[in-house]
C-alpha cells in the first residue's frame, strides 16, 4: 500500500486541531498514515501545547533548537519522512471538511505533484488590522484549480502540496532564502524545468492565521528582497509580474522618476495599507518601489 506522510512545520502556534482533523480522516487515505510535526524554535508556551501530540498514535512531534527558517525545516522533515507520498501544509491551515484525504487519494494518480489550493473566510475580520491580510488573500490567493492550472507551475505553493517525495528531495528548497517568501516560486520553476507536471485541485485549505498589516507589509518587502536576490544570483524571476513591470521601466529609462515621484506618497500609501480599507493597488505600487529600490 502507498503510505502518506504529512509535514507541519510549526511555529508559534497551537497545531493540534489539525493534526487531530487529519487523524480522523487517516483511513481515507487507503495506506499508512504518519503526521511529522517539527517545531522550528517555537515560544515555550506553544511547545508546551504541542507537546502532547507526541503520544498520539501515527505522530511524531519533535523540536529544534533555534529557528531555521521555512525552506531548512521542510527539507528536515522530507529527509525523515517514511513514505512515498508527502502532504505539506502550514501549521496555521484548517481542512474544510471530513474529505480532504480522500480527495488526495482518489487524485494521487493524475500528476506527482498535485496543489490543492487555499481559501479563506467570506466574512471580513473584525480588527481592522487583520484586513489588508485577508483582502489580498481572498483577492490574489484563493483561486479554483482551473484559474490556478492556467500557469500550473507559477501558481505553486508549499501550503497545501501533495508531491512525490522522490521528487521533492531530488529539486529540495532553496535554504539561502532565509528570509520570507520565494522558495516555493523558485521551487516551482525548478519542476517546470525539470518537466514535473503539475496538476492542481479544488482541495483547499483555509487559512487560519491572518497577521496584522503591519507583520504582512514586512514580509512583503522580505518577498520583494527575495525575488530580486534569485534575480542576481540566478536569473530567475523575470517572468513574474512584478519584476517584469521593474525591468520595463529600467530598458525605458523611467525606473528613477517612478521611484521618486512614489517616494513623495509612501507614507500616505503606508497609512491606507494599515486602515480598514486597504487597496491592493495600493500594495503592488509600494512592492514596485521596493523592487526598484533594491534593483539601483
Amino acid at each position: 500500500m502507498i503510505g502518506l506522510s504529512v509535514l507541519i512545520p510549526v511555529f508559534n502556534n497551537d497545531v493540534r486541531p489539525l493534526v487531530r482533523a487529519l487523524l480522523a480522516q487517516a483511513a481515507d487515505w487507503h495506506g499508512p498514515v504518519e503526521i511529522r510535526c517539527l517545531d522550528d524554535g517555537s515560544q515555550e508556551p506553544f511547545r508546551v501545547l504541542n507537546r502532547e501530540l507526541a503520544g498520539l498514535p501515527g505522530v511524531v512531534y519533535t523540536e529544534l533548537e533555534r529557528n531555521v527558517g521555512r525552506a531548512a525545516i521542510r527539507n528536515q522533515l522530507a529527509a525523515t519522512a517514511r513514505y512515498a507520498w508527502l502532504l505539506l501544509l502550514d501549521n496555521d491551515s484548517r481542512l474544510p471538511d471530513d474529505q480532504f484525504l480522500a480527495r488526495y487519494r482518489a487524485g494521487r494518480y493524475l500528476a506527482p505533484v498535485l496543489a490543492g489550493g487555499t481559501v479563506y473566510e467570506t466574512s471580513p475580520p473584525a480588527d481592522d488590522a487583520l484586513h489588508l491580510r485577508w483582502l489580498y488573500g481572498c483577492r490574489r490567493e484563493a483561486r479554483p484549480a482551473a484559474v490556478r492550472q492556467r500557469a500550473p507551475h507559477g501558481q505553486l505553493t508549499l501550503n497545501n502540496l501533495l508531491i512525490q517525495a522522490g521528487v521533492f528531495r531530488e529539486l529540495g528548497l532553496d535554504e539561502s532564502l532565509t528570509r520570507y517568501g520565494h522558495e516555493d516560486t523558485k521551487f516551482g520553476w525548478l519542476l517546470r524545468r525539470s518537466g514535473i507536471v503539475v496538476q492542481h485541485l479544488d482541495n483547499p485549505v483555509l487559512h487560519d492565521g491572518l497577521e496584522a498589516a503591519s507583520v504582512f507589509l514586512q514580509k512583503s518587502h522580505d518577498a520583494v528582497r527575495n525575488l530580486v536576490q534569485l534575480y542576481r544570483t540566478e536569473g530567475l524571476g523575470a517572468d513574474t509580474r512584478l519584476l517584469g513591470a521593474a525591468l520595463r521601466l529600467q530598458r525605458w529609462g523611467l525606473s528613477e522618476a517612478v521611484r521618486t515621484t512614489f517616494s513623495l506618497r509612501q507614507t500616505q500609501v503606508q497609512r491606507n495599507l494599515l486602515s480598514a480599507r486597504p487597496s491592493l493597488r495600493q500594495l503592488d505600487a509600494l512592492k514596485l518601489y521596493w523592487l526598484l529600490t533594491e534593483l539601483r
